[in-house]
């Protein structure tokens, strides 16, 4: 018996990228109440800033609760999304993202260097994501300045 895979058009993939984004909104919960690493391959690859490199459910999920302790509320602006198709199996969203960590509070562009404003790279192939790489600044409340001298002339958040 041969093994299949389902062709999978970019309209598909940017709904489990869709999927999973909205699943944050939600605490982790996706719109038809099952846990956001339901949208992951087995065998996924997640990468973050300052977390590193996870890979398989296990790692993705204890990613997930690290960084869930962190943030209490986090709100996606679906309307400004930036979508970016391939035509294979890797599509690109940005956009912003205001929210509530344990720090204080962040929006994109308050101040403009601050955080708020993310990339994410996934690859999804049979309705699942095979690999996201997320590209954003997780010191999310502007307090990580001193190591960055371009910042002592700039406003804090």
């Amino acid at each position: 018996m041969a093994l299949t895979q389902q062709t999978m058009t970019d309209e598909q993939r940017k709904s489990v990228a869709l999927e999973y984004l909205k699943a944050f909104d939600r605490a982790g919960v996706t719109s038809n109440g099952g846990s956001v690493l339901d949208l992951f391959a087995d065998d996924a690859q997640v990468y973050f800033p300052k977390w590193g490199l996870a890979t398989g459910k296990e790692e993705i999920g204890a990613f997930l609760a690290d960084v869930a302790s962190t943030i209490t509320l986090i709100e996606h602006h679906y309307a400004g999304f930036n979508w970016i198709s391939s035509g294979s199996d890797v599509v690109v969203c940005e956009g912003t993202s205001p929210g509530e960590h344990r720090d204080g509070s962040w929006r994109a562009g308050v101040p403009e260097w601050g955080a708020g404003r993310w990339c994410d790279v996934f690859e999804i192939r049979d309705w699942k994501i095979q690999r996201c790489f997320i590209y954003s600044d997780p010191d999310y409340v502007g307090k990580d300045t001193g190591r960055y001298p371009w910042l002592a002339s700039r406003p804090s958040p």
